[in-house]
């Protein structure tokens, strides 16, 4: 667990500024990712471990808990802490897929 954070009251200046300079570009990224849901659900490949994976993730943006960029992305990555012994030599996924799925 990461140590507590002190509690810092930002700047409403300086808050206002972060939602004016980031708000459009991050709207246009949760599009992008609603189309690519939208995509693979009509192409019936929605059960793709990657893209329950993504749903996976996308739940935490709502949870109301603190982290969640670091919580996405542990999600989607590999929580093995011991290396293969042979490499496979498989590109990148994107999301991990435990043995047993894949």
């Amino acid at each position: 667990m990461p140590p507590p954070r002190p509690n810092l009251t930002p700047d409403p200046a300086a808050a206002q500024v972060l939602v004016n300079d980031s708000f459009v570009p991050v709207r246009a990224k949760l599009i992008e990712v609603a189309a690519f849901l939208d995509r693979v659900e009509r192409h019936g490949v929605d059960t793709d471990f990657r893209c329950e994976a993504l749903r996976r993730a996308a739940q935490v943006l709502l949870d109301g808990h603190p982290e969640r960029a670091r919580r996405i992305l542990e999600s989607l990555s590999d929580p093995t802490n011991v290396p293969d012994d042979l490499s496979t030599g498989k590109p990148a996924l994107g999301a991990w897929q435990p043995p047993s799925a894949q």
